[in-house]
């Protein structure tokens, strides 16, 4: 479709011989009208900005926040908003389409995407709500993770859950969300398009997927699950458990002391620790896992404008097994603390690739009518130091994926990779030994 044909609706304009035959008709009434209109305008600003500074500082207050005083900026603002209504009230062909709730909604969201941060966010009480129930860790909806896409920032699907609705229905492992239900939202944020796909247990939802590059039609239907945060199994060698974190929410520190134990009594003697297309989640999660691995001391520390630095340690663990840990371009935020106090402890060895690169860290603030905000308050560093935002935690072995292998039988080249290292068999690719060798 071409974008060369831009259509402006104008008002209609009376013809010159028109206007000059009713101009000396209506000069007097035009003149008187102009000034009592003026007089209106004017009284209803000045009613309009009273009502709103009188509405943030009642909002202000309630949430303990100092309200600055009102500056001629603020009325500057307040006063362009209301002509901005105005010219949609008047010429928008679908003003009426549009509720008042709806317009609040884009002024609260705009204002969070004025800061140009990716990760502060403003929510419905809808999302709000979708948002607290997937760190709860139950929810009803389809049993699929959403993550981002780092190179193209389109949803994704990261991970479906076994026997899940979404399993049912055929959706895989990267898979991007183009349309909800008729709407699109390829250009939505991960909770935005989380909010819209779950609902109520026994409802359905209709999907359009993108993959590889065809598009998938399917009908959903939702049901009530509990997010199984952490899978382990004991590998047919008898002695190496695997286990996996999908996210960091309020029930992983618990799976996670339950897969250890089962490891453990299950004779295990190595372990995996698969963190690939793990997007992170909160840090007491994180925490509660770093007390069962890690030596005591600091997990990571973050620095922040209201409170400094503030370190987060653990009380620390008998944990001496050999340990591998996979990682990936998905791996991001809580996992990445993760990784990289591993790293920088000296416990293990990290594998895969470069991860995400989220270094930045969020708090969520809950608002009185039901919505609530995430907002970027600092910046976390490693247990060593590492600096990791926009760039990640680099392995301490490369290795990729081999996507043909994996879609040909399922076979993981970098699960079978980390195996070679516990085994002392592990061959670096040619290109990368060359690489080694001109170092």
């Amino acid at each position: 479709m071409s974008d060369s044909n831009h259509y402006y609706d104008l008002e209609e304009k009376e013809s010159p011989r028109k206007a000059e035959e009713k101009e000396g008709f209506y000069r007097g009434l035009t003149i008187g009208l102009i000034v009592a209109a003026l007089v209106a305008l004017l009284l209803t600003a000045l009613n309009v900005r009273t009502v709103l500074r009188a509405g943030k500082l009642q909002e202000a207050n309630a949430q303990g926040i100092s309200a600055p005083a009102a500056t001629d900026t603020d009325a500057a603002r307040e006063e362009k908003i209301r002509l901005l209504e105005q010219y949609i009230d008047s010429y928008y062909y679908k003003s009426e389409e549009v509720s008042e709730e709806e317009r609040s909604t884009g002024l609260y969201k705009g204002l969070l995407e004025s800061l140009e941060d990716p990760y502060s966010e403003y929510y419905t009480a809808e999302e709000y709500a979708a948002f607290n129930s997937e760190m709860s860790g139950s929810f009803s909806g389809i049993g699929a993770y959403i993550g981002m896409d780092p190179e193209n920032g389109a949803p994704m699907i990261t991970g479906v859950f076994n026997e899940s609705p979404a399993s049912k229905a055929g959706l895989q492992n990267g898979d991007y969300f183009y349309e909800v239900d008729g709407v699109d939202v390829y250009s939505m944020s991960t909770e935005e398009v989380a909010s819209r796909v779950r609902g109520e247990a026994g409802s359905s939802v209709h999907l359009k997927m993108l993959r590889n590059g065809d598009f998938l039609e399917v009908d959903v239907v939702r049901q009530e699950l509990d997010v199984p945060t952490v899978t382990w199994e004991m590998l047919e060698d008898g002695k190496t458990g695997l286990l996996g974190i999908s996210q960091f929410s309020n029930t992983t520190a618990d799976q996670f002391t339950r897969a250890l134990e089962e490891l453990k009594a299950d004779g295990m003697e190595r372990m995996i620790l698969d963190l690939r297309g793990n997007p992170g989640g909160t840090v007491y999660a994180v925490v509660g896992v770093a007390d069962q691995i890690l030596p005591k001391g600091l997990v990571f520390y973050m620095e922040s404008k209201e409170k400094g630095r503030l370190d987060y340690e653990c009380k620390g663990a008998d944990f001496d097994y050999p340990l591998v840990v996979l990682v990936n371009g998905y791996t991001a935020s809580a996992s990445e603390i993760l990784s990289g106090a591993i790293q920088d402890a000296g416990i293990g060895t990290i594998m895969g690739t470069q991860t995400f690169g989220k270094g930045v860290v969020q708090t969520v603030y809950s608002l009185q009518d039901g919505s609530g905000m995430k907002l970027t308050i600092g910046k976390y560093f490693t247990r060593g130091g590492q600096d990791i935002n926009e760039k990640g935690i680099t392995p301490d072995i490369l290795t990729e994926l081999d996507e043909e292998l994996y879609t040909r039988d399922k076979t993981d080249s970098q699960l079978r990779d980390a195996l070679d290292y516990l085994n002392g068999t592990y061959e670096a690719p040619a290109q990368d030994q060359n690489a080694a060798l001109l170092d």
